[in-house]
């Protein structure tokens, strides 16, 4: 199970397997953005994050990925005290 599966059974309305797989393929795209492997403390916070972007209406990979790269630029930014998207907007 994907750390956005596991997110999402908690916080989000259930969404589609289509939704899921491109809110995944975002938070891929940062990872090769930022040249990082996967880390569990940073997909945790890309994946929420992926979430609160699609559901203020970022409906498509290229907004979600943009949304994650442009907020969250590279790993620091995922750490603890690392601003929320909310509070970039």
């Amino acid at each position: 199970i994907s750390p956005l599966r596991d997110l999402t059974m908690d916080h989000v309305d259930m969404h589609s397997d289509q939704e899921f797989r491109m809110l995944s393929e975002a938070v891929q795209a940062w990872y090769r953005y930022y040249e990082l492997r996967p880390d569990e403390q940073a997909s945790h916070v890309l994946c929420s994050a992926a979430l609160e972007f699609f559901n203020e209406g970022y409906c498509t990979f290229d907004d979600v990925s943009t949304m994650l790269i442009g907020t969250y630029v590279g790993i620091s930014a995922t750490r603890v005290n690392a601003p929320t998207s909310k509070s970039v907007h």
